[in-house]
Order: C-alpha cells, then structure tokens, then sequence
C-alpha cells in the first residue's frame, strides 16, 4: 500500500502532568521532542498525552482514537501510584491499541521481585523476599548476622525512594545503621522496630520487600544497558551512584552524592562483553523464567548492574541492581532510531 493512500499512524506520547500542561504543551518544546522528531522521520505521527488521575476519562478517550501509546510515568508521581493509569493502558490494549510498556510487562520486569525470581541466573545474587513488616523484623537479623549488609527495595519506586542499605551496629546488636538512596540522605542507627515502622507503609496494597546483598564493587560504579526490545541499543555509566560509600575513615555523613550519568553507543569498546551476555544469554534466560515471549518486550527498557566478584579467570561478574521500564528518560541518543523503527514496525505501517 502506497503512503499516500493510507494516513500516518498516530502514536501517542504520555506523560504525568497537570491540566495547565496538557491544555498548553507543544511536544517542539517538550523533552521528548527528539522522540517526536525520529517518529515523524519514519512516517509515525506523535501527539501529547498528558496524564493525570484528575482526567483520566479524557485522556482514556483520546487515546482511544490513536494506533500506539508510549508511556513515561513514573511507578509514584506526586504521592499517587500508577494504579489508575495502568488499568486504563490495560483497558486500551484491549482495545487492540498498541501499548508500551503493557503493565503486564511492567508487573514481570520492572518490580523489584524481578531480583528474586532471576537470582538463579548468571546475573543473580543472594537475594530474598519479606511479604511483610513481620517477616523483615524476624529475618533480617538473621541475614545481618551472616556479616554483610542488605539493600532492602520496596516493590516498585523510582530515583532510590524505597531503597535502603542496612547493616550491623558492631556495639549493640539491637541496633542497626540505616540509609535511604535517595539523594541527599545520610546514615542514621535506629532500632529495628524503628527500621521495621519506617518501611511498613512500603507493603501496602500486599506488596513485598526485596532483600538483597550488599555488592562491594558500588565504588566501581553502575553500569546501565538499554534496549530497544531485545536488541542493546545503547549505554549509561554512572561512576558515583545512590548508596556509595563515604571515603575510608570519613564520618559516613560524608558519602558523596550521586553524580552524572555518562551515555555511549551500543558499540563502545568496553561494553561490549555486558552486550554479548544480555543479546546472547540473558534475555533468552530471562524471558523463559518470567514466562514472558520476546514480542512483549516493551520497546525501551533497561538493565542497570554493578560489578560483582571477578570470575576465576580474572574477569567482571555483573549483578542485576533493578530493570527500569515504566518512565526509561533519559537514554542514549542511539536508542532514537531504533525506538522508531519498532514502534513503526508494532503499528504495522506499511
């Protein structure tokens, strides 16, 4: 079928927002513009999207009239979950409208529960699940105990709210050192019921805690691999990240804080050996544990590891920290084309 007999294919474009934005926003002067742009390259049509639980209903009918929505909203925006707008995307589906990422991908990738259920795997660690209050405060002790500390992640949050490293006060063993990831935290010693209160509102709606292992090669920075379904399609290197370490001998209020993240092409020398384990490995491996099919991989989405021990023959082991596919911004300029292509591709186009 020639272009001209058939009109452009419209993708939405969603975002969390107020009522002033989505009455007034032009996507030319929006953040996701070069998005926008490398649509219209190949023949695709964006339009804005605003979101916000207030107008649901409105937004749910416009994109009823569009062929595909891409999604950026955060599991938590402005206190409020993605409770609502994931049952409309799931609705909308339904509706034969291409959506990304589906919640049913969210649900399996891009919850903390992804660490348990793939701890088995190459890039898996020591990692367990507390379903409640009552759980963490009988096994954390346990685990506290074995002499390393625990990250303990909520079920699904974002930019380190709801991630905490743990670990032992040597000269009182009813006492623990606690601090939250999120930017500008420090260490605090509580007790454990402190600790256990703090965490409580994070189960609610039923949902666990994950427990995992300390990874002490945080200093040696995070390494995020992004994908444009199951082809890596650029990289992020972040060198100093949430929870690293005070310098030795430094009062731990003294950590530094979490710097920039520097963007490379899939192609970049040094990470060449993370990309052959996720395209040739992982993603197989993953997919049969999570019982997904690659066709529901959501279009962009993307891995972040540390550095786990060296293996026996002197190289880098990788330790899956979190896979991110709600709101994955920002991400390589490298990622623009191949984003377009498979979204063209989704849709049909020709």
């Amino acid at each position: 079928m020639s272009l001209t007999n058939e009109r452009a294919k419209r993708v939405a474009l969603l975002w969390h927002g107020d009522r002033v934005t989505r009455g007034t926003v032009r996507l030319e002067d929006h953040r996701l513009a070069r998005v926008a742009d490398s649509l219209r390259t190949v023949g695709l049509e964006p339009q804005a999207a605003v979101y916000n639980d207030d107008f649901a209903d409105e937004v749910h009918e416009q994109l009823l009239h569009v062929d595909g929505v891409l999604v950026w909203v955060n599991p938590i925006e402005q206190d409020r979950s993605r409770a609502k707008l994931d049952s409309l995307l799931a609705e909308v589906a339904g509706q034969g409208i291409f959506v990304s990422a589906h919640p049913n991908a969210i649900q399996k990738m891009g919850t903390k529960e992804v660490l348990f259920r793939t701890r088995h795997m190459s890039w898996g660690s020591d990692v367990h699940v507390y379903p409640s209050p009552k759980e963490l405060k009988e096994q954390l002790p346990l685990r506290l105990a074995e002499g390393r500390s625990r990250v303990l992640k909520q079920f699904r949050g974002h930019s380190g709210h709801g991630i905490w490293k743990v670990s032992s006060y040597p000269s009182d063993p009813r006492l623990i050192k606690a601090r939250h990831a999120s930017r500008g935290s420090v260490e605090q010693i509580m007790s454990l019921d402190q600790f256990s209160a703090a965490c409580e509102p994070y189960f609610s709606d039923a949902s666990p805690m994950v427990d995992q292992a300390y990874q002490e090669r945080l200093t040696e920075g995070m390494v995020r691999c992004y994908l444009v379904q199951d082809r890596v399609a650029g990289f992020g290197h972040q060198a100093i990240n949430a929870l690293f370490p005070s310098p030795p001998g430094a009062p731990a209020e003294e950590a530094p804080q979490p710097g920039p993240r520097l963007y490379y092409p899939p192609t970049k020398p040094e990470f060449q050996r993370i990309r052959r384990k996720m395209e040739e490995d992982w993603l197989a491996e993953m997919l049969r544990t999570l019982e997904m099919d690659v066709s529901a991989l959501p279009l962009l989405w993307d891995a972040d590891f540390l550095f786990g021990p060296k293996d026996a023959a002197g190289e880098d082991t990788y330790v899956l920290c979190e896979i991110n596919v709600s709101s994955v911004y920002p991400f390589p300029d490298d990622a623009l084309e191949p984003l377009a292509m498979a979204t063209r591709d989704k849709l049909g186009y020709f």
